[in-house]
Parts: structure tokens; C-alpha cells; sequence
């Protein structure tokens, strides 16, 4: 097949060339997009809406992105602010539920694709696209996201994904928009790391990261301060969450948008947040990537420790495994499965007493709990201290509790052991 030609479908909701008639292009700006634009106008004969969404992405100008998108032929490029939903239907399920994959790193790039996959959607629709097309390759997690997503929320859009089936590489794409007269940053476009990013992190992957044998250069950090180049004094902040939201900054309120960032900025040149993590791949593969990831850091660490002290015993023991499931499910691509919704219904049943301040010290790299005040909190001086106490906890009784506790392990150790007691 040539690089020039369309894939053959293999799934059924694949467009053929024969059924595209106007494509939602989801456009970034970039290298990869910028071609698809001008390959799919020859390749399929048809028109383009251009599609960015605005979750945050630090430094874009998405007035220039949207002009290129024109120059390149679009009919139309839409540009939609989704930062305060992103926040509050995806960003703050994430914080309720601890989300980290893998162990390792909070989720963002997962948060982002369902909600720009179902933009993509609702905007298909209005604008008379039959297909949406997105600049995935055949090796990644978001194809599956923004798919699986898609198929979901409308079985009858098509979908094209033509740098899975162009097999066009780097030199290949900028030979190509030469040729077709489209810019290129820098005269080049040759990265050293494919980025993504939005108000909850920045992930970079490839080139050198690819060595597992060598450590992260300085120049993929974007975000946040190397740890050694932070400040060496320690800087302490106080977060005040209500319902397992955050919503004030050292006793200041804010929405939860310009919370994120205000907490991202200092967590960053205090150098918390960056994450070298070994990723199991939804496909299959295992890859490296470095995250940057400030306020999730910051955010998660005070969350967890505040819902640990509201919670009881079993809560605590219980809630970690679920947590793990809804990281895994988002990681995954399956926002609409239903056993999210039941999950999200827990997450929300739990944070419903996450309310109260945890005061945090960030120094080079790391963000420590120093201190903590809930009004739900199971904890009570009287009963926990050393000192002489009574009432509710009755020391005396400890002996009979100690041995009903042990009874049963007890017993199991005897009758196993019977012949060398």
C-alpha cells in the first residue's frame, strides 16, 4: 500500500473512500495533523472541519492553530474551551479516586481523550460530518481512547486514523509538506520527545527516553524545575478541600481551574511532580515516559492523606483496590463502562466526608504532609494519647479483646504444629 493511499478498513466502523463525505479532523497544529489535512482533502476527495480543543495546553496560541487550519484548506476550525469541564467531569472523578496507573503516575492524557473524543462527536454532528479523523499511531493508548469513545457515544461515525495505515515517517511527513507548501516549525520539525499536555500534566516519550540505561536529559523538562536546581529553602502551602474537592489556597478560595494552576506553578519551581515511569501499554507494549506532573502531585498527596483520616479501617483497606480499577478502566479507554458509573458512585459516597485542610511542605522534589484538621476526622486526642484515658476506651478490657482476636490463628498454629509443641 502507498503512503499516499487510504488503509483498508479491518473494523467495521473504519470509513471507506467510497463513504466519506466531510471529515472532523481533530487538529492540533502539528507536524502530524497539518499533513493529515491536506492527505485526507486528495485522498478521500473531501472537505474538513479542523477541531482543537483548549484543555490547558501551556504556551499554545490557539488563534494561530486555528488560522493554519484554514490556510490548509478547512472549511472551518473550531476551537472550544473545554478547560472548566475537563476540571470538573474528568480532573475532579480523578482526585476522588486517587488515580494513579500503574502505581506510578497520576492519569491526564487519559482524562483528556473521552472528553475530546465526545467534542468530536457532538461537533461532527453539527457541522454534517459522516467521519472524524485523528493523528494516532497504531503503537498508542489513545487510539483506543478516542475509538472506543467515539463508537460509544455514536456507532455510525466513521473514523479514519491515517498515520496508523500511511506508515509515513518524520522525514517522510516533512518531505510531504513541502511539497504541498505546508509550514513547518523551525524549518525542521524534528523533536527530540512527542509531548502531550494539559492542566493536569505533561507527558514526553521517545528519543532519548527510549534508553533505559540513561537518565533524563534536562532538556525534557518543561514544567517543572530539576530538584537539584530548586529553591533550598522549603516552602509550605495549605490546601482546603470540601467533599474530596480543592477549593481554596492558603485560606484563598478559587475555581478549580485556576486552583490547579496556582498549585501546578508552585509545586513546580519547588521541583515536585516529575514522574520516570515504566508503562504497561493498553496494546501490549512496555514503554518509558517522563511525566511532569505538579499539581496532580501535590493535589493527590494532601487528598489521600485527608480521606485517610476520615475514613475508617475497613474504608482505607478497602478503597486503594478500587482506586487501582478506576485508574486502570480510564488508562484503558472505557469511560462509558458501567462499572465506572458504579464506581464513581463509591468514589463520590467516600468523599462526601473529604472535607478539611492539610498543610504541605514542598522541598526540592518532594511534597510532605506536615499537618492536618477535618471535622469528620476519627480522630481523638483524649482516646489516641498516651496519656491516662478511659470513657470509650477502656484499657482493662484490651486482654479479652487480644484473645478473641488471636483465637482463631492461635488454634490454626496448635493443630499444625501438634507434633513439636
Amino acid at each position: 500500500m502507498s503512503a499516499r493511499e487510504p488503509a483498508p478498513a479491518t473494523a467495521s466502523y473504519e470509513a471507506r473512500p467510497e463513504d466519506v463525505g466531510r471529515v472532523l479532523l481533530l487538529y492540533s497544529g502539528g507536524l502530524d495533523t497539518s499533513v493529515m489535512l491536506k492527505w485526507i482533502q486528495d485522498a478521500y476527495g473531501a472537505d474538513i472541519v479542523a477541531l482543537t480543543v483548549d484543555l490547558g495546553q501551556p504556551g499554545e496560541d490557539f488563534q494561530v492553530v486555528r488560522d493554519k487550519a484554514l490556510r490548509l484548506g478547512a472549511i472551518d476550525a473550531l476551537v472550544v474551551d473545554a478547560k472548566e469541564e475537563f476540571a470538573r467531569q474528568y480532573v475532579l472523578p480523578a482526585i476522588k479516586a486517587n488515580a494513579l496507573y500503574g502505581g506510578g503516575y497520576p492519569l491526564f492524557t487519559a482524562l483528556g481523550r473521552p472528553l475530546i473524543a465526545k467534542l468530536a462527536v457532538e461537533k461532527a454532528r453539527e457541522t454534517g460530518c459522516d467521519t472524524i479523523a485523528h493523528g494516532c499511531t497504531g503503537k498508542g493508548n489513545d487510539q483506543v481512547r478516542i475509538e472506543g469513545t467515539v463508537t460509544a457515544l455514536d456507532p455510525a461515525m466513521k473514523i479514519i486514523a491515517p498515520v496508523r495505515g500511511w506508515q509515513m515517517g518524520r522525514e517522510e511527513e516533512i518531505a510531504y509538506a513541502r511539497e504541498h507548501g505546508i509550514p513547518i516549525k523551525g524549518g525542521t520539525e524534528v523533536p527530540p520527545y512527542s509531548v502531550d499536555d494539559n492542566i493536569w500534566g505533561r507527558s514526553s516519550e521517545g528519543g532519548p527516553i527510549e534508553d533505559l540505561s540513561e537518565p533524563p536529559r534536562r532538556d525534557v523538562f518543561e514544567l517543572v524545575t530539576p530538584p537539584e536546581s530548586a529553591p533550598d529553602q522549603p516552602e509550605e502551602i495549605e490546601l482546603q478541600f470540601e467533599e474530596g474537592c480543592p477549593v481554596a489556597l492558603n485560606g484563598e478560595r478559587h475555581g478549580l481551574v485556576e486552583l490547579i494552576e496556582r498549585v501546578g506553578a508552585i509545586a513546580a519551581r519547588n521541583g515536585v511532580g516529575i514522574v520516570d515511569h515504566i508503562e504497561d501499554r493498553i496494546v501490549g507494549l512496555k514503554v518509558r515516559d517522563i511525566y511532569e506532573v505538579p499539581a496532580a502531585e501535590v493535589i493527590l498527596t494532601a487528598h489521600r492523606d485527608l480521606e485517610k483520616l476520615v475514613s475508617t479501617i475497613h474504608q482505607n483497606n478497602f478503597k486503594p483496590a478500587l482506586d487501582r480499577h478506576w485508574a486502570y478502566l480510564v488508562y484503558a479507554g472505557l469511560w462509558y463502562e458501567p462499572l465506572m458509573g458504579d464506581l464513581n458512585a463509591f468514589m463520590d459516597s467516600v468523599n462526601r466526608w473529604v472535607t478539611g485542610t492539610v498543610r504541605m511542605r514542598l522541598y526540592k522534589g518532594n511534597a510532605t504532609v506536615i499537618a492536618r484538621s477535618a471535622p469528620h476526622a476519627l480522630y481523638d486526642p483524649a482516646l489516641a494519647g498516651f496519656g491516662e484515658s478511659g470513657g470509650l476506651f477502656s484499657q482493662q478490657s484490651s486482654p479479652g479483646f487480644i484473645e478473641l482476636w488471636s483465637l482463631q490463628s492461635r488454634m490454626a498454629h496448635q493443630v499444625r504444629n501438634r507434633d513439636s509443641l
